[in-house]
């Protein structure tokens, strides 16, 4: 009997008793959970210190800053890597996970100057003080390995690099008794009422000072204390891509092209992140699968916001230093202190903590720069649109300012540039402070205020619309209800869009036992969205609204590629000798692509050749090239003036090709909320309880609203937007409808740089841009819609991907999924057949006039834009069968 079993056995046995038990967290985490994230509850009590900054933050809104976004890793990661070229005094780094061996420009063979590791360390050789802190992860649960991390950068006495939080009081004992029941196959032993009571609340993920399972999920890069560098980008493994996403990177007529190498070529949905510690241990084959693309979100901020998040990183830092590093016996270990900013606004004392206990108020978007008495300051009050506080009123203040001609548009520059606040999930775990959940509450504000539209796209949307909800807390879903049922009352035209991943988490085979946490997720999810008896869909159509897809409607990502597993391998294989494989891992070994391989850039280590890679490539050199042979993606179909797919060639036979086509659910890992083109939050939060709560995982984000104006339209009408806000919008949605050129990542162009060299390059005006242009319009709604629906049919036609609408049940499941892609052998079978096919590639049955058939399918695709299925299991508890585990993982999936 499996673990999976056994667990479903014992824990029904005493599923009550630890529900029970939850009134034991509450009260081990007494003064850090209180009442919050509430309509209308704005727990000044509990923030006596931040009451009167907006969101109750800890920093209030700044003036005269600047900003730029980056869509996806590539431009990204070549602004990263040219402000830590530039670096001269500090680097400072937070990050859930940053692999040493990443590659900041691509591909890896060009640019081996620019690995993180090899950066950071030139850095610390001309006198840079690097400090990074990283999760410390729960080994026995993530592979991400932060010992390697800390070991593999700490070559210089000028980089230190902190690893938080502990998981066990004493050595690993306690983690190790825990994780020990749950592995081991004696539970019948086991026994809740039976374990201390610390190890109860341990279960939960708290124990005194000890977390287990939340996380420390920021992204932060500060240089010189002058530029930050923060969103959702982690500088790991696996978070690289451009605008197209490639999935497919087989290079058979020269490696040097391959852009993905070592562990940085992953698809969690066929095997996640596996013994990260040997680089060559990554099993996944890129001759038969894809890797997952990755669709992120990222910005640049200068000003004087980059002091509030010099101030909470170097907060964090004292906090953990004190903790666990001030007893070791190393000189890089030490507490920072603030850096100067000059006397004109000393707001925080050296330590980070601040002057008074409170940050002085800042001016608002359009006003003067002084500080204020009375009302206008106590910015924690919900005001409806139109209200003297609405925050998009001061922003429309900001606009009449002054006009200047930009980009072809009568625009208005404010003199102080761009308001940014800084807002953070932290509490006593995580940052030393009571609890702080500004960006819950920025998210609710900036949501009932909004007068248009809210457009969201996020990893995860677990939230409630009211306490009937437990265990989900958070009350975003509440104000997103709230908002559309008063659009409907007055009769307004209100939009909410929101694209999220369709599998949250990874799991290939959702009926399998290790995909029971990616169900448990996916259910709240939907009991989020449109089920369950309290979702937002139904609760709006309770307060009386007919339709509720009229006003909000869910939406995800695919894309397609195709292997290029052409006769140049064949032909080079044979005459060298060497599989392509095994020279491929040669090329990796090279780059040093991965922990622990031999090459230190070098192109061998010392006294060590690369036969089989210098073999493969003089023959791949000498070998034919017939047409075809060299498209090595064709990604490039379904963006904006790409070819036609059919108009591609392919150097082999037509059944190899048909073969040769992939599919794969691109991975949404943005945290962004765009309202009415005027403001926008961005940072690392994920819309779920663990990021929002505050005591749960920490996360940082941002509040931008530019006063900086540009002419637009809102349903029908002229409107005036937000340059920054409206850029960044119309950017993700050309991306999503494939209204973007092919960005090719070798050849940088103004967004490529970081805020202190070039602002975004956009191109106002442009027909793309036009199409997009006003959310509103009938004409817009037709596109968006029209090419969410013709991709949805499409990728289920072609590669038969779930979820989908048809499959409600396990049967339909089984039917239109698993008896193409999950074995028929029994699951304790020694020896397994195969599936019909690889995963997320072709059923050919659907195409009986062959690949030409396909082709004309795959040429109605036009970007990445999908419909999200909401009939998805609807017939099933899919979440819960099999086990009752979700009774004590309650607060880790949600």
């Amino acid at each position: 009997m499996s673990f999976f079993q056994h667990a479903k056995e014992k824990l029904e046995e005493f599923a009550a008793d630890i529900k029970n038990d939850l009134s034991n967290v509450g009260s081990a985490l007494e003064g850090e959970k209180h009442s919050h994230t509430h309509l209308g509850e704005t727990c000044h009590d509990l923030h006596v210190a931040t009451k009167e900054n907006r969101f109750h933050s800890f920093a209030s809104p700044r003036t005269a800053n600047d900003a730029k976004w980056f869509v996806d890793g590539c431009g990204y990661m070549w602004a990263v890597s040219v402000a830590l070229e530039e670096a001269r005094e500090s680097i400072w780094i937070l990050d859930w996970w940053l692999s040493p061996e990443l590659y900041l420009r691509r591909p890896p063979s060009a640019n081996e100057n620019y690995r993180i590791d090899r950066m950071l360390l030139a850095a610390a050789e001309r006198g840079v003080k690097v400090n990074i802190i990283v999760y410390k992860e729960v080994s026995q649960l993530l592979t991400l390995c932060s010992e390697h991390t800390k070991k593999a950068l700490e070559l210089h006495p000028n980089i230190a690099v902190f690893r938080h939080p502990d998981h066990a009081p004493s050595g690993q004992v306690l983690e190790s008794g825990i994780i020990s029941s749950f592995k081991n196959f004696s539970l019948k032993d086991f026994n809740l009422a039976n374990l201390p009571e610390e190890s109860k609340l341990a279960l939960f993920g708290v124990n005194n000072d000890v977390v287990l399972y939340w996380a420390h999920h920021e992204k932060l890069c500060l240089i010189d204390s002058k530029i930050a560098f923060m969103g959702g980008l982690d500088l790991c493994f696996g978070r690289w891509d451009t605008n197209a996403h490639p999935i497919a990177d087989a290079h058979p007529t020269n490696l040097e092209n391959i852009i993905f190498p070592g562990q940085d070529f992953n698809n969690a949905r066929v095997y996640d992140f596996e013994d990260v510690t040997k680089w060559e241990n990554n099993k996944l084959d890129r001759t038969k699968s894809s890797r997952m693309g990755w669709s992120d979100l990222s910005m640049c901020l200068s000003g004087p916001v980059v002091e509030d998040l010099c101030a909470h990183f170097v907060q964090r830092w004292n906090f953990i230093y004190f903790e666990k590093y001030d007893v070791q016996q190393d000189a890089r270990y030490a507490a920072l202190t603030m850096p100067y900013f000059g006397e004109s606004n000393p707001i925080y004392k050296a330590d980070g903590t601040k002057a008074d206990g409170t940050v002085a108020t800042l001016p608002e978007i359009g006003e003067a720069s002084q500080s204020h008495e009375g009302e206008n300051h106590h910015h924690h009050h919900f005001h409806l649109p139109g209200g003297a506080g609405s925050i998009f009123d001061r922003l429309q203040s900001g606009f009449n300012s002054g006009v200047q001609r930009n980009l072809g548009y009568e625009q208005t520059q404010h003199p102080s540039g761009m308001s940014i606040q800084l807002v953070r999930s932290c509490s006593k775990w995580s940052h030393g402070v009571e609890t702080e959940h500004s960006i819950a509450n920025a998210y609710i504000e900036v949501i009932r205020e909004s007068q248009h539209f809210v457009y969201i796209e996020n990893q995860f949307f677990i939230t409630a619309t009211n306490d009937h909800q437990d265990p989900v807390k958070n009350k975003i879903g509440a104000a997103l209800v709230e908002r559309i049922v008063r659009a409907f009352q007055n009769g307004e035209n209100y939009k909410v869009i929101v694209c999220m991943p369709s599998v949250p988490a990874f799991a290939g085979d959702l009926h399998a036992d290790d995909s029971l946490g990616t169900r448990a997720i996916m259910e709240y999810q939907y009991f989020s969205i449109c089920r369950g008896g309290n979702s937002i869909m139904e609760a709006v159509e309770k307060a009386g609204v007919p339709d509720a897809k009229q006003y909000i409607r869910f939406y995800n990502l695919r894309n397609y590629d195709r292997i290029n597993v052409s006769t140049v391998i064949d032909q080079a294989e044979q005459d060298s000798g060497v599989s392509y494989e095994s020279a491929r891992r040669e090329h990796d070994d090279i780059v040093g692509a991965g922990y622990d391989g031999y090459g230190e850039g070098t192109g061998a280590m010392p006294g060590r050749r690369n036969d089989q890679y210098d073999r493969y490539q003089d023959a791949a050199s000498r070998a034919e090239k017939p047409r075809g042979s060299g498209y090595d993606s064709v990604c490039h179909c379904y963006m904006e003036n790409g070819p036609s797919i059919k108009d591609i060639p392919w150097s082999g036979t037509p059944e190899d090709e048909i073969n040769s086509f992939i599919s794969e659910e691109l991975y949404i890992h943005s945290k962004v909320l765009i309202a009415d083109d005027r403001v926008v939050i961005c940072g690392s939060a994920n819309l779920n309880d663990r990021s929002q709560l505050g005591y749960h995982d920490s996360e940082i984000a941002v509040v931008i609203q530019d006063p900086t104006p540009v002419d637009s339209v809102m349903a029908g009408e002229r409107f005036q937007a937000s340059r920054f806000a409206t850029s960044l919008r119309r950017q993700l949605f050309r991306k999503h409808l494939g209204l973007l050129p092919y960005q090719d990542f070798t050849k940088p162009d103004a967004n490529f740089l970081p805020i202190n060299q070039d602002p975004n390059m956009y191109d106002w005006g442009s027909s793309a841009d036009r199409m997009v242009e006003d959310v509103l319009s009938e004409d817009f709604s037709r596109l968006w819609n029209g090419r969410a629906s013709t991709n949805t049919e499409v990728f289920a036609k072609a590669f038969h991907t779930v979820p989908a609408d048809n499959v409600r049940n396990w049967d339909d499941y089984k039917e239109f999924f698993g008896k193409y892609f999950v074995t028929t052998s029994d699951k304790d079978a020694k020896v397994k057949e195969p599936p019909a096919y690889e995963y997320g590639h072709v059923v050919r049955e659907e195409f009986p006039d062959g690949v030409d058939e396909l082709k004309d399918w795959l040429d109605r695709v036009k970007g990445t834009l999908v419909e999200m299925p909401l009939l998805f299991m609807d017939g099933v508890d899919f979440a819960k069968e099999g086990l009752t585990l979700n009774a004590f993982t309650d607060e880790i999936y949600t």
